[in-house]
C-alpha cells in the first residue's frame, strides 16, 4: 500500500461545541508501524468522554488536529511487523486506536485489537470496547464485587450500564438498575437486572431500599455522580463501595455518610489499566461472547457526517438506550 491513499475522517481543529467535528474527505490513510494493525472501520462507538475531550474540558487533551474515537469494529486491512494475533481479513474490535476511530481506516496497537466472533455484527462490535472494559474495571478491579453481593447500576441503560448489568449477572451478583425512561428500565431488565427503577420518579431511592429490605447495596456503579453521589452514600451497606464512572460537574456530599458505613468512593479510569488487567478482562469478555451472555445493545446509529449530531444527542437526550454508534461503511 502506498502512503498516499485518502479517506474520509472527522477532524477536530479546535476544542469547542459539537460543530467543531468536521468531516474531511482528504485525510491520508494511516500506516501501521511495529505491532500495529490497520483496520477498515465499519462502525465506531460514541462515548460520553469523547464529548468532554472535544469540548476541551477533559484533563488529558490530544494535540490538535485530531480524530476522536476509540471503539471501532471492522476488518483487518494490513498488519505491521511483529503482529501475530490477527491477520488481514480478520473481523476485529478495538479498545483504543492510535489514529482515531471516526474514520474509514484506523490504526491500533495490537494489544488493543481483539477478534470479533461471527455471532456479533460490526455495530455490536463497536459497542464492546470502552463500555465493557470500563464495567469490568469498575466491578472487578476497583469495587472487588463478589458473587452474592448486591450491585446498583445507576444509569443502567447506556453503553456502560448495559455492560455492567450483563457482567454483574454473569458474576453472580444481585443486580439493581436505574434508568431515566420506561424504555430504559425495560432495557435494564432485559439485560440482566433483577429489578429496575426510574430515577426520574420522586422517591425512587425509597423503592430501592424497600426492595432490598433496607439492607443496603454493596456496590454502586455510578454514571452521573454529580447528581447521585449523595444518595448513593446513603443507600450503601456497611463496607459498601461506589465506583465513579461518570460525572458532569461538582456535588456537595457529607463525608460523615462514609464514616457511618466505612464506605469507599473510588474513581474508575480505563486509561490506568495495566496490560495484565486488560488481558484478564479480554479473556472474560471473550468467554461471555462465546457463552452468549455478552450481547451489546446498539442504540441510536448515525452516519459519519452526522458525528456532531451524535455528540449533541449523547449529552442532551433524556435517557440512554444502548450504545450510540457511527456507521462508517
Amino acid at each position: 500500500m502506498s502512503g498516499s491513499r485518502l479517506m474520509r475522517a472527522i477532524r477536530v481543529r479546535e476544542f469547542g461545541a459539537p460543530s467543531v467535528l468536521q468531516l474531511c474527505s482528504e485525510v491520508t490513510v494511516p500506516q501501521p508501524g511495529h505491532r500495529q494493525v490497520l483496520i477498515r472501520v465499519r462502525a465506531c462507538g460514541v462515548n460520553p468522554v469523547e464529548t468532554y475531550i472535544r469540548s476541551g474540558a477533559y484533563a488529558r487533551k490530544p494535540s490538535l488536529p485530531y480524530t476522536p474515537g476509540t471503539d471501532v469494529a471492522g476488518v483487518v486491512e494490513t498488519v505491521g511487523e511483529g503482529v501475530t494475533a490477527v491477520k488481514a481479513g480478520d473481523r476485529v474490535f478495538t479498545t483504543n486506536t492510535e489514529s482515531g476511530g471516526y474514520a474509514e481506516y484506523a490504526v491500533a496497537a495490537d494489544d488493543c485489537v481483539h477478534k470479533l466472533p461471527d455471532a456479533l455484527d460490526f455495530a455490536q462490535g463497536a459497542a464492546i470496547g470502552v463500555p465493557y472494559f470500563t464495567a469490568y474495571r469498575a466491578l472487578v478491579h476497583k469495587a472487588h464485587a463478589k458473587a452474592g453481593e448486591t450491585v446498583l447500576i445507576h444509569g443502567a441503560s447506556g453503553g456502560v450500564g448495559v455492560a455492567a448489568c450483563q457482567l454483574s449477572r454473569a458474576l453472580g451478583l444481585r443486580v439493581l438498575g436505574t434508568a431515566g425512561t420506561p424504555e430504559g428500565v425495560k432495557l435494564a431488565l432485559n439485560n440482566g437486572a433483577h429489578l429496575a427503577f426510574n430515577h426520574r420518579e420522586e422517591g425512587y431511592t425509597d423503592k430501592i431500599m424497600e426492595a432490598i429490605e433496607g439492607r443496603g447495596v454493596d456496590v454502586v456503579v455510578e454514571m452521573l455522580s454529580n447528581v447521585n453521589l449523595g444518595k448513593d452514600l446513603q443507600m450503601l451497606a456497611i463496607g459498601g463501595r461506589v465506583a465513579v464512572v461518570g460525572s458532569r460537574g461538582p456535588i456537595e456530599i457529607n463525608p460523615r455518610d462514609t464514616m457511618a458505613k466505612e464506605s469507599c468512593i473510588m474513581g474508575v479510569a480505563l486509561f490506568f489499566a495495566t496490560p495484565e488487567e486488560k488481558r484478564e478482562c479480554a479473556a472474560l469478555l471473550y468467554a461471555g461472547m462465546e457463552a452468549g451472555w455478552l450481547r451489546p445493545v446498539v442504540g441510536s446509529q448515525y452516519t459519519l457526517d452526522k458525528a456532531a449530531q451524535a455528540h449533541h444527542d449523547i449529552i442532551e437526550s433524556p435517557g440512554a438506550a444502548g450504545k450510540m454508534i457511527l456507521n462508517v461503511s
